[in-house]
């Protein structure tokens, strides 16, 4: 099967619903159609009980921030997290096909938006689990996703899921063939068992609350080194706990100051023949499925950082004067500032939405509008996060407000799943370089 073709597969395992649950509703009157970007009352409901959750549990794990070393705020968000856990929002996640809660992507980024807006720390350590579980809600068996989603789907604890794709030195090109790299953990089949070896970085709480692992890791390893990169990579499962994962260092990152991202060894981890998830060498394809989706959502995190900013810019201006008569809304370049802001931030909302409503549906032109929404939304948030630090003068370079760790945050945005640049080649460049490809197939729901 193409690759492209089983990665449409894989997701559709996943993502196929029905069309009444998304945030775009179409429908029909003879031949007048009307498109209804009004939520429906279950996502006004999510929406609102995010919103509350967020202000009252997750704005009070802030201080978390400014602990000294990074496993020490990463565990000091561990009791917000279990708050998380316990109100079902990683249920709220996990398909209904495999025993959770969730309908759609859609639903997925109006939840993300609010959680995300107050606290991006923790709501990444929660996305970062999600992302962790994609490849066996994808690419596992029955009975694999009965047997291992268990933890995940209860309203207790705090467990943990990472993909452990990312490896030092870079991951840009995960398929090179010699004399590239491309992925170079390995594993080796001795009797029934599997033995990977390797190093894995800036993976989402890899290394887990206790340095001894996440509860459930994916980890993208090369299996076969004798077959062509792309068909010698598979997926493979290790479940906690398994010994052999060594903690380097914990990255002291920029932004998300609580969110743990470990540097970190496999060193002889075994795990079962059969904890593969998807096809034998397959994982290729199975990564690429899993990313589609999780790129609409970082235009999202986009979103919440900019109307976060916006809100406190908003009330800045209002009430400040800054030593002058008038308050500072009053000043025409501030008004400008603040309108481009406001356009920025519901442009890029209804992108993702829109590429979100598309994973959902499996359209023709899913893959692009995600790559978009990525890419737009993660750089425009940069760009209106700095233009309303100029807004509020050179107090927005105090961490006493809140401006200078949205940026912060912000900054990461244009590197997830992958460098904008990188991004921009190998995924949307080939998606425009395709003889059949159609500049408006992005535009229209119709199966081709």
């Amino acid at each position: 099967m193409h690759p492209k073709s089983r990665r449409r597969a894989l997701l559709s395992k996943t993502f196929l619903i029905n069309s009444g649950s998304g945030g775009l509703d179409v429908s029909q009157e003879g031949d007048f159609v009307a498109i209804d970007f009004r939520l429906t009352a279950h996502q006004r409901e999510l929406q609102l009980q995010s919103r509350n959750f967020a202000r009252q549990v997750l704005s009070e794990t802030a201080k978390a921030e400014i602990l000294a070393t990074p496993e020490e705020r990463f565990a000091a968000t561990k009791p917000a997290y279990e708050a998380m856990i316990a109100a079902g929002f990683l249920r709220k996640c996990i398909p209904v096909s495999a025993g959770g809660e969730n309908t759609s992507l859609v639903e997925t980024a109006i939840m993300v938006e609010e959680l995300y807006a107050v606290n991006a720390s923790l709501t990444l350590t929660l996305m970062g689990t999600v992302l962790g579980l994609l490849p066996l809600l994808i690419g596992g068996t029955k009975e694999q996703r009965s047997r291992l989603l268990v933890p995940f789907l209860k309203q207790a604890g705090a467990p943990l899921a990472s993909f452990c794709a990312t490896e030092p030195g870079g991951s840009a090109n995960p398929a090179s063939a010699p004399p590239g790299e491309g992925v170079r953990t390995t594993a080796r089949l001795l009797g029934d068992r599997w033995t990977i070896d390797g190093r894995k970085s800036w993976v989402s709480s890899a290394t887990g609350w206790d340095r001894k692992g996440a509860d459930l890791l994916s980890v993208l390893c090369r299996t076969d080194p004798d077959v062509p990169p792309e068909r010698g990579i598979s997926v493979l499962v290790v479940e906690r706990p398994t010994p052999g994962i060594v903690l380097e260092r914990a990255i002291d990152s920029v932004g998300h100051r609580a969110h743990l991202l470990p540097c970190f060894q496999l060193e002889g981890v075994s795990v079962p023949r059969d904890n593969v998830l998807g096809s034998l060498g397959g994982g290729f394809a199975l990564t690429a499925a899993c990313f589609t989706g999780a790129a609409a959502l970082v235009g999202i995190f986009a979103v919440a950082l900019m109307r976060a900013a916006f809100d406190f810019a908003l009330n800045f201006a209002r009430n400040e004067k800054r030593g002058g008569i008038l308050p500072v809304i009053e000043h025409q370049a501030v008004g400008y500032a603040l309108a481009d802001a406001k356009m920025a931030i519901e442009a890029t909302r209804y992108l993702c939405w829109r590429a979100c409503h598309g994973v959902d549906f499996q359209s023709p032109g899913a893959d692009e509008l995600a790559i978009e929404a990525k890419v737009y939304g993660s750089e425009t948030a940069v760009r209106v996060l700095t233009d309303l630090m100029r807004v509020v003068g050179v107090e927005s370079y105090d961490h006493m407000l809140p401006l200078g760790r949205l940026l912060q945050d912000a900054l990461a945005l244009p590197v997830f799943g992958g460098g904008n640049i990188g991004v921009r080649r190998r995924q949307l460049h080939a998606i425009l370089k395709r003889p059949e490809y159609d500049p408006l197939m992005a535009s229209s729901e119709a199966e081709t």
